[in-house]
């Protein structure tokens, strides 16, 4: 079992445990943070946004073309936004860091 942590919107870091294998989409909704993914990780919304840690980005895989067109629907987008559906825990993951952008746009809501 790997960790986690999840820095919240005000600025609170929570670690959690981090099943290999699982989403950081998934491990957040395990642990009641507050990430929505309305598309329920299908890669078609941008609610499910996070922020990497620097040092953590260039150890994902690199983002798919389909998840890039979701990131430019995201509200707050940095060089280090990915989508928690797209992200997938490894061993090399452990330890894994990611920040709740400060706000959100669903656009399946309207």
């Amino acid at each position: 079992m790997a960790k986690m942590v999840f820095i919240e919107r005000d600025g609170t870091a929570r670690e959690v445990e981090a099943p290999i294998g699982a989403s950081v989409l998934e491990i957040a909704h395990h642990n009641g943070i507050d990430i929505e993914g309305a598309c329920e990780g299908s890669l078609a919304c941008s609610t499910c946004h996070v922020i990497v840690d620097p040092e953590w980005y260039d150890l994902l895989i690199e983002a798919s073309e389909d998840e890039e067109d979701m990131l430019d629907l995201a509200a707050n987008l940095t060089a280090t936004s990915r989508l928690g559906c797209q992200i997938v825990i490894t061993e090399e993951l452990d330890g894994l860091t990611v920040r709740l952008p400060a706000a959100r746009r669903n656009l399946l809501l309207g």
